[in-house]
Order: structure tokens, then C-alpha cells, then sequence
């Protein structure tokens, strides 16, 4: 059949009532879960997992992958008007995001993040439809090599992520790196930096981290503030959510590139929708005219994650249809429900269920609709979250990241530790440490440690391994350049700050 002939196909099952009903279920749950800071789309999806087991397997997919889809959107809700991302991949939206609700500007920050979001899963979409069999191929050439060589360049990326010293920033990665060794080895079972605690075994939950760096350090960095800034002049009609012409027109070639580098990383295996955002909002602000409006409230900074994450959230499901290669942890739940209904991922997929992998593909197009549909009525009432007193919303933000955390494993020690790095959060921004490179660190230590480990056994301890690969050796060489620019930039900021 021909590329249309597929589609049409798809949309015959995407359409029928039972995996449309399905569907329109999935993106629903996934939207409010997304904006309820501390739950996430992993533990929902984990958590109705079970309830797939009674329902039609292409039903049972379509639903789960609707709630990942939607959170994607629903995340950067609380990432923009509180400061608290309800996922990772919503964290970078919150350092543009969060400045333009303060400055009153909450609904078109908004309103941008819902069109980028869905400009970004529609550009996915197309490259899941259309390129899967070549895309295939280009993720299954990296091999450990290069998938270590490239998360070091990422790591390094993110010291672009900061407004301050790119010294700091890099300090934060290295640091969330640090953190990510908690736990027990994952070759010796030997537990590392536990202190003998054993919740700490199984390391440090993203959840934890993210909502104390981000609720909770928010919610300490307003203590004592009786005014709403903005507050006054917030609008909520149509109009008032649009952004200026000017800042439309700026939006466009971040939201290609955002959406552009959200399909590359989303395909690899491993990195998921976190990642892309942190490269957009780097890219981004690298080459920008005006970085130093980054931080503050650049449409920009909104537009490129929010795109990534959604291209990313799409073109995840690349490696986990073809090659039986989970993209993210949530990809990987969808991985065991493929298999527990009998479904082998990989390259015989296509052949031996085209109804899955079309109806999938067509739910993702209808389910992108839904979402732009649900979200742009309901930005009205999410900004009136802003009109709520800071006495009255923000001790209900810590007993609902309280209650979320604990659900998790039903554990107290897990709310003790989001409090923790509550407080940690509060420290760093006081002294103008960016605590989004230490999540972005924190997310790739496990992978980086696999794959770099996995190198030196497979090259017998030749550390030449990561230069003798064509694809590897360029990433080091793209990273060297990186490492030169980072010194070059921080001797610069030095010179600035001693001839002030």
C-alpha cells in the first residue's frame, strides 16, 4: 500500500468508536495529569497499566500513549504559572515560561506553548509516518560509543541552559551526574552514597528531585510576599492571549528548529522528550541576536522546548515500533503492554500488525487535535490560578506535591527528600545557581555510565574507541570545540565582572 493508503487505513481504525473513545480517554487523563505537579505521566501510566489487560491491544496502546502525549502538553501548565513543571521535560518552559506570567503575560505564554506543542507533535508525526524504515536505520548505527560521546555533549550544552556564569551551570550538571550514581551499581549491585538508607537503594526519584527544585523552591522564594505581581492586569479573553505580531513572526524558525531537534534525539533510544528540550532552549539562545532576554520572558525560550518535547514525545515510539527499543522510561511501560497482549516489537511489526502501528499513528493525529481543542478553552481558567492569593495557593501547592510524592511508593522518606531539595533549590537560587542543568544531569548519569562502561569493555579498556568511530569522533569533536567556547565564555565573564 501507498503512504496515503496507510493513513486511510489508519484512520478506518484510529475511527471506530471503541479506539476513539480510547483515545479521547488518554489524552484527557494525560492533559490533567500533566498540570498536577508531583504525579507525572510515568506513575499514571504505570498505575493504569493493569486496566489495559481487559481492552483490545490496539485500544490498550492507543490509550497510554495519549496520556504520554497529553501530560507532554498538560506539563507546561504549572511550569508557566507556578514555577513548578509537571514533568521534566516541562522544566526548561519554566525559566522563560514562569517570567512572562509574572510580568502578566501568563495567557500568551500559554497559548504559545499550546501551538507549539501541537506544531511539534504534528512535525513528529509526519516523521513517525513517513521516514520510520531510514530513521530505523540511522538510531541502530549508534551504537554505545557514540551514545556515550553524545551525552557528554549534551551535559555540556547545558552550561548554555543558565543566564549566569556557564562555569556555575556546568558545575550543576556535574553535580546531577553525582547524584545520578545514588543508588545500587548496576554491574555489582554494590550500594553507592546511600548512608546506609534503604529507599536510597533504588536512587534518587526524578519526581523528588524536580518538584523540590522547582515547587517547593518556589514556594520558599515567595515566603513573606503579600501582592500578586501581575496579578491585576491579568486578562483572560481571546484576544489578550495572543501574542504580538512581532513576537509571532519570532516564533516560527524556533519552533522548526525545536520541533527538528525533538525528532533527531526522540528516535534515539534512551534520551526521550528531556533532553530535546534542553538542546532547543540552548540552541536557541546560542543564536539569538539577544540572548540576554532569555531568563526573562522570551517567547522564544517558551516556543523551542515546548516544540522539542512534543516532537521528542512522537518520534519516541520510533524505536520502540521498529526496533523493540524503548525511547523513555513511559515508552518502556508501553513496551510491556505490547508484550504482555502478545505483540513483539520490531522490525516484522508493520508486516504482522498494521493495524496497530496505522491506527496508532492516525490516533496520534486526532489526538493532537484534541488536545489543541482542550487546552486553548481551558487557558482562561488555568490563568485564574494567578488571581488566587499566595496565602491561600501556595501551602495548597505543598500539600499537593506532598500528596503526589507520597503516592508514589507510599513513602514518607520520599517527602522528607522532596523537601530537601526544596531547600537545596532555595540555596542554589539565592546564589544564582541554575538548578536545570543538575535535573539534566541527573537524567543522563544512568545512560552515560551504561554506555561508557559498555564502550571500554567491548574496546577492552582503549579509550581510542570514542575517536575511531566516524559518528562518534565527530560528537567529540563538536564537544572539544564546546569545552574550548565554555573556557573562552567564562574567562570573558570574569574579565566583565572585574573591569565592573
Amino acid at each position: 500500500m501507498t503512504f496515503i493508503d496507510n493513513i486511510i487505513f489508519g484512520l478506518s481504525v484510529a475511527l471506530s468508536v471503541s479506539t476513539l473513545l480510547y483515545c479521547m480517554l488518554g489524552v484527557t487523563v494525560g492533559m490533567f495529569i500533566g498540570v498536577l505537579p508531583g504525579l507525572g505521566p510515568l506513575a499514571t501510566v504505570g498505575m493504569l497499566l493493569p486496566l489495559t489487560f481487559y481492552v483490545p491491544q490496539t485500544d490498550a496502546i492507543v490509550m497510554l500513549a495519549g496520556i504520554y502525549c497529553g501530560s507532554m502538553y498538560g506539563g507546561s501548565t504549572a511550569a508557566i504559572l507556578l514555577n513548578l513543571p509537571g514533568t521534566a521535560g516541562a522544566a526548561v518552559t519554566c525559566l522563560d515560561g514562569n517570567p512572562m506570567a509574572k510580568a502578566g503575560r501568563g495567557g500568551v505564554a500559554l497559548f504559545t506553548a499550546t501551538i507549539s506543542s501541537f506544531f511539534g507533535g504534528m512535525f513528529g508525526l509526519v516523521i513517525v509516518a513517513g521516514f520510520t524504515p531510514l530513521l530505523a536505520k540511522v538510531a541502530l548505527s549508534f551504537g554505545s560509543p557514540e551514545y556515550a560521546s553524545l551525552i557528554v555533549l549534551g551535559l555540556l550544552a547545558a552550561a548554555f541552559v543558565g543566564n549566569g556564569s556557564k562555569g556555575r551551570s556546568l558545575a550543576m550538571a556535574l553535580t546531577g551526574l553525582l547524584l545520578s550514581m545514588v543508588g545500587a551499581d548496576p554491574n555489582s549491585g554494590v550500594n553507592r552514597m546511600t548512608f546506609g538508607l534503604l529507599p536510597l537503594v533504588d536512587g534518587l526519584n526524578l519526581v523528588i528531585v524536580t518538584t523540590g527544585l522547582f515547587g517547593i523552591a518556589e514556594v520558599l522564594s515567595n515566603v513573606g510576599r503579600v501582592n500578586r505581581s501581575g496579578a491585576e492586569i491579568l486578562k483572560v479573553r481571546i484576544r489578550d492571549m495572543l501574542p504580538t505580531r512581532k513576537e509571532a513572526k519570532s516564533a516560527i524558525l524556533p519552533a522548526l528548529r525545536g520541533s527538528t531537534i525533538g525528532a533527531v534525539l526522540g528516535i534515539l533510544p534512551g534520551t526521550g522528550a528531556a533532553l530535546s528540550t534542553f538542546v532547543a532552549y540552548a540552541v536557541e539562545r546560542r543564536s539569538s541576536k539577544t540572548p540576554e532576554r532569555f531568563g526573562k520572558g522570551a517567547i522564544e525560550g517558551v516556543v523551542a522546548p515546548e516544540s522539542a518535547n512534543n516532537s521528542a514525545a512522537q518520534t519516541a515510539f520510533v524505536p520502540t515500533l521498529s526496533l523493540g527499543i524503548p525511547g523513555d522510561a513511559i515508552v518502556a511501560i508501553m513496551l510491556g503492554a505490547l508484550i504482555i497482549h502478545g505483540i513483539v516489537p520490531g522490525p516484522q511489526l508493520l508486516r504482522d500488525h498494521p493495524d496497530l502501528f496505522w491506527g496508532l499513528i492516525a490516533s496520534f493525529f486526532i489526538g493532537n487535535l484534541l488536545l489543541l481543542f482542550l487546552n486553548l478553552p481551558l487557558i482562561g481558567l488555568w490563568v485564574r490560578i494567578l488571581r488566587i492569593p499566595y496565602a491561600v495557593l501556595y501551602p495548597a501547592i505543598l500539600v499537593f506535591i506532598s500528596v503526589g510524592v507520597f503516592s508514589i511508593r507510599n513513602s514518607v522518606f520520599d517527602v522528607v527528600m522532596t523537601t530537601i531539595f526544596g531547600v537545596v533549590g532555595y540555596v542554589l537560587r539565592r546564589f544564582d545557581f541554575p538548578p536545570a542543568p543538575l535535573l539534566l544531569g541527573l537524567v543522563l548519569g544512568p545512560f552515560l555510565e551504561q554506555n561508557f562502561r559498555r564502550s571500554l569493555m567491548l574496546s577492552r579498556g582503549d579509550l581510542m574507541t570514542f575517536v575511531e568511530r566516524p559518528i562518534s569522533a565527530s560528537i567529540v569533536a563538536v564537544t572539544v570545540l564546546v569545552i574550548v567556547f565554555i573556557v573562552w565564555s567564562e574567562w570573558r565573564h570574569r574579565k566583565t565582572i572585574k573591569s565592573t
